[in-house]
């Protein structure tokens, strides 16, 4: 990592905020620690005690106009396409600053560190890149973790913002992301694959980026339950590597990490894990929901043991993991309706929310706020299936349109395409203008034993719009 100082275009993302705290704690080791940054939110007045906690934590931030870079020996951290549209972007191109992005600086500490984990797959990164942080600091590891939601484990008063955990040099754990083909850039010592499914690019991009991936690691963690990563770990004993596969699965003896008895517990699960090389069956207990989550810590179990942590000390460790924000978050409960702020964008997020909370009796109110026109295109028939195969009878789906800040983006598919799509298969579902209608909509028809599900990703207000419906709730009582 270079010790010029750095600026962060999008200071305040899930993804860069992070990371910035992690290169400041870098640049403190060289005796500097000169982070400064912009943010369109912090420029609109979005979400100021974020950005009131950065300041108070020593990195200047500047107005997205450019004015912030203004030397050569700045480099410029993009969030991803590097276009001279952005004012930073075309500031550090006259100044001559570096321009990198968060990918390609992540990748680089990521690749200079002398173990690292990486946690790639469609659904789950964030979940399982907060289990194997737990278990490694609790096993006194020191890691360093780059996450890209809120680890509740982690969070103090000095740290609301605990996304990122900072530890040693020689401990690197982070989420790996696909969907923008950096994947392509880390080489880890372990790398884990939840999952592979439509939701980017394509399946045989998908098929070459993941394969990349766990080709280029010393061990591979993955999923016998889906058969994309259960076709990676056939692909690496085929190629000699057998050694390098640790697998892991509901309820299949085959895997070496396996699950079996799963049970709903109103707080989260029970399971009996079994571990084939040594023969150990262990009682897990976890705070955290639903059977996606049990496949989760199977997922950070055989991470942590690749690097040597004893079976036994970590399950002890995720019997105290306090779960990830936004993950099927209860925000409050009023007049005996509760509220749950849930990070679901894609298919099967969606569907493992909607199993998870179907586990227990009561009507789900669903607010599902796109995060683009473009996902809605790409997976239409997934998304309708995906609600209406799922939804009971009387469950209510509503629907904004998504966020459109202009440009080109092509807006054949909306809302309400999906929601006539859900009504065609005999389930509520409503399309509405905005944000706003369908909150006053969910007051409207809300009752006692309901549960409210605010779901989407990329958008830090939804958590305030959840806690702003308890709030209307509190009053309407």
């Amino acid at each position: 990592m270079h010790q010029d100082d750095y600026f962060f275009c999008g200071i305040g993302g899930s993804g860069m905020l992070p990371l910035a705290l992690i290169v400041q704690a870098r640049l403190k080791e060289y005796g500097r620690c000169h982070v400064e940054g912009s943010d369109r939110s912090n420029d609109q007045g979005r979400t100021p005690e974020k950005f009131d906690w950065l300041r108070g934590h020593g990195i200047a931030l500047h107005a997205q106009d450019g004015s912030g870079v203004t030397r050569a020996d700045q480099v410029v951290v993009a969030t991803g396409a590097v276009e001279d549209t952005v004012p930073d972007i075309g500031a550090a191109r006259r100044v001559g600053a570096r321009i990198v992005t968060r990918p390609q600086l992540l990748s680089e500490i990521f690749n200079a560190s002398d173990t690292s984990v990486g946690v790639a797959g469609t659904s789950g990164k964030s979940t399982i890149t907060g289990m194997v942080a737990w278990i490694l600091h609790q096993g006194g590891r020191a890691p360093t973790v780059m996450n890209g939601a809120v680890m509740k484990n982690f969070v103090d008063g000095d740290h609301p913002f605990a996304s990122a955990l900072i530890g040693g040099r020689n401990l690197f754990v982070s989420e790996v992301d696909e969907s923008d083909g950096s994947i392509a850039a880390y080489d880890a010592t372990v790398a884990v694959v939840s999952n592979i499914s439509l939701d980017h690019k394509s399946m045989e991009e998908l098929r070459d980026l993941f394969g990349g991936f766990v080709g280029r690691s010393q061990r591979a963690v993955l999923n016998l339950d889906n058969l994309e990563t259960a076709a990676l770990a056939q692909g690496l004993v085929e190629v000699g590597r057998p050694e390098a596969v640790v697998t892991f699965a509901l309820g299949n003896e085959a895997a070496d990490l396996s699950a079996h008895d799963l049970s709903p517990q109103p707080t989260g699960m029970r399971f009996t894990l079994n571990a084939r090389a040594d023969g150990l069956s262990l009682p897990v207990v976890l705070n955290v929901p639903g059977a996606h989550n049990v496949a989760n810590a199977l997922a950070a179990l055989g991470a942590t043991t690749a690097l040597g942590v004893p079976l036994v000390e970590a399950v002890a460790a995720l019997e105290t993991f306090a779960g990830i924000r936004r993950r099927m978050e209860v925000v409050g409960t009023a007049n005996g309706i509760t509220v749950i702020d849930d990070f679901a964008h894609n298919p099967d997020k969606i569907a493992a929310t909607l199993k998870t909370l179907h586990a227990f009796d009561g009507r789900l109110l669903i607010l599902f706020q796109p995060h683009g026109f473009g996902p809605l295109k790409l997976m239409k028939s997934e998304f309708i299936e995906g609600f209406a195969g799922l939804m009971r009878a009387d469950d209510v789906l509503l629907m904004p349109e998504p966020v459109y800040y202009g440009g080109t983006t092509d807006r054949s598919v909306g809302s309400e395409d999906i929601a006539a799509g859900v009504r065609a298969h005999d389930r509520h579902a409503e399309a509405l203008a905005t944000r706003e209608a369908c909150g006053n909509r969910l007051i409207e028809v809300a009752r006692p034993r309901d549960r409210i599900v605010i779901m989407g990703a990329r958008d830090d207000t939804l958590s305030e719009f959840a806690a702003g419906l308890v709030q209307r709730l509190k009053l309407s009582a």
